[in-house]
């Protein structure tokens, strides 16, 4: 079995910056696919960004140029840099590690989510 945790979601004003962890435990997370998803009230659960276990990295539309994921194999760890954060940012941001490609939320380990909220 593999643990996700995530870190370093909190409260931030629109334009601003914040970086999510991802720590895994108990397996390796460079042999697996990664990525993160978040959930919004009232809004579909949608994939944010992805790394394959070998190619290059993908990104939702809403994202792009704005958000960047990378993987530290040494560190066992996966972030996301969010930059420019928008309202329509906030959310619970979950980390994924699964076998297949592309991702399902629902196929893979999964963490326990950090929450995002970008104020106006």
């Amino acid at each position: 079995q593999m643990q996700l945790e995530e870190s370093g979601g909190g409260l931030v004003q629109a334009g601003g910056s914040l970086r999510l962890s991802c720590t895994a435990s108990g397996r390796t997370l460079s042999v697996y696919n990664v990525g993160w998803f978040r959930q919004a009230p009232g809004k579909e659960r949608e994939f944010v960004a992805g790394i394959p276990y070998i190619g290059d990295t993908y990104y939702a539309d809403s994202v792009k140029g704005r958000f960047t994921i990378s993987r530290d194999d040494a560190e066992n760890t996966l972030y996301l840099q969010m930059s420019n954060l928008k309202t329509e940012d906030t959310g619970a941001y979950f980390c994924m590690a699964s076998s297949r490609w592309p991702i399902y939320f629902d196929f893979g380990f999964r963490g326990q989510g950090t929450q995002v909220t970008v104020s106006s």
